[in-house]
């Protein structure tokens, strides 16, 4: 199947996005608490050195996303990198795509939830956390079910949020650096403390890489976007630059502000209890920090949350249209969304919610499957743009890769190093305990059904 009649089977949704919402709903999707709460994980391993996992995180993040948005640009659909698995590389590779993607989405908003509810203690001790996890859950669910449109408004409110939290942060961290604010803190927590830069050297740096690519997962949406976009082949690349660059800035000077202001020993953690820049915070001395930081990373939450609803139910809409499942997941209400998709997505989410309430432990294990096929979908998005340059010329495409293809290889490269590294080390080899049955389970399922397609095609011909 070519990938003109992809496109036309995914056809009735509403394209109302416009270029501002593509930005917000790409900012919101890759800033999430991977960066509030994570980034003191990535400190734990890294120390100072944090900046130079950030950076080759964010290099890794950066060719995927430029590749994605080529494809993009040409063909925009809902089904996104799950499509161009499909048409470039084979449908088994579009096939597992979209619901190795799906089900990752579904754990990690159950876990958002979950967090969101656990945040809220702090305001509401006595009510209990399933409480406000399944209330969330239930306006998301809502807000997605109507136009797209409506949707986009809402995520990019909650990402306007994060980003001004951000930017406060990176002035106040810079004027206590300086000395704008009261005695200046300097760069002496950089290099000064015992270690230097790189206490735990370059397996500290690579370490942290990983939570870097965890943080900047959902940076793909942008494509997903390009479905419904109001005018995909200027809003997509236009996006694309601006999304790209503000990202850049706000990770890197984010976690700079953090090692300088105070010493990575404070901020770097092995389990996650506060954010590390709740931490800068109070070191500024602003009142209510912690009030003002819980109520960010609740938006974060909130925000990822409502990102990966849209996620899962275009993922869903994309493979029913395909005919890998039932026909009434790709059908749209009047506002052109995709309700039944929305509504089992949800229904998916508060099941993983609720095993992360009851059997924590068991929840955590399922997280690997999460872990594993993020960096997985990685892999074929850049496989997948390797085969598409063979049918495309780079002048005519309306974005183009530099260096192609040596920063795709570059990129897979990285990535398949993160999985082994991940397989190899005590707390990640779960991913691969769990991922790689997944990754079985899942395309025998796929063969199953072309087995059963195939058959079903033999008994209509007459």
């Amino acid at each position: 199947m070519d990938m003109v009649s992809i496109s036309e089977r995914e056809t009735g949704l509403k394209r109302d996005l416009s270029k501002r919402q593509i930005v917000m709903i790409g900012l919101g999707g890759a800033i999430g608490t991977g960066l509030f709460m994570g980034s003191g994980l990535a400190i734990g391993y890294a120390g100072p050195a944090v900046i130079v996992s950030y950076a080759i995180a964010g290099f890794v993040a950066l060719v995927m996303v430029f590749s994605l948005s080529e494809m993009a640009v040409v063909h925009p659909t809902a089904g996104s990198f799950g499509t161009y698995a499909e048409t470039y590389l084979n449908p088994w590779a579009g096939f597992v795509v979209r619901y190795t993607y799906w089900i990752a989405q579904v754990i990690a908003i159950g876990g958002e939830a979950v967090a969101a509810g656990l945040y809220m203690t702090f305001w509401f001790p006595s009510i209990p956390v399933w409480t406000w996890s399944l209330g969330f859950c239930a306006v998301l669910l809502y807000f997605n079910s109507r136009s797209v449109n409506n949707f986009g408004t809402v995520e990019s409110w909650f990402a306007l949020i994060k980003v001004t939290a951000i930017v406060l942060f990176i002035i106040l961290g810079g004027a206590t650096i300086f000395g704008l604010s009261g005695p200046a803190v300097g760069f002496h927590n950089l290099t000064g403390l015992p270690g230097g830069f790189a206490p735990k050297g370059f397996s500290g740096i690579w370490m942290a890489v990983i939570v870097g690519i965890f943080s900047f997962n959902g940076i793909e949406v942008i494509a997903v976007t390009a479905g419904e976009a109001a005018n995909p082949r200027v809003a997509i690349p236009a996006a694309l630059r601006t999304m790209v660059f503000r990202l850049g800035l706000f990770y890197l000077l984010a976690v700079t502000i953090i090692v300088t202001t105070v010493p990575w020993t404070a901020t770097g953690v092995t389990v996650v209890a506060q954010s590390p820049f709740v931490s800068v915070f109070q070191h500024s001395g602003i009142a209510h920090a912690a009030g003002i930081m819980n109520f960010v990373v609740i938006s974060a939450a909130l925000s990822s949350m409502n990102t990966n609803i849209y996620l899962c139910s275009r993922m869903l809409f994309s493979l029913s249209r395909g005919r890998y499942a039932p026909q009434a997941l790709g059908t749209l209400n009047r506002g052109g969304s995709p309700l039944v998709a929305i509504l089992v997505s949800g229904a998916c989410i508060l099941l993983a919610a609720g095993v992360s309430i009851f059997t924590p432990n068991a929840y955590g294990y399922l997280l690997g499957v999460a872990l594993f096929a993020a960096i997985l979908v990685w892999m074929f998005i850049l496989a997948s743009h390797l085969s598409f340059r063979r049918h495309h010329l780079a002048k005519d495409l309306p974005v183009r890769m530099p260096f192609f293809p040596w920063m795709q290889y570059a990129g897979l490269l990285m990535l398949a190093a993160i999985l082994v590294t991940m397989g190899l080390d005590a707390n990640l080899y779960v991913s691969w305990v769990y991922g790689v049955p997944w990754l079985i389970l899942i395309s025998a399922s796929y063969f199953i059904w072309k087995a059963r397609n195939r058959a079903r095609l033999a008994r209509a011909v007459p």
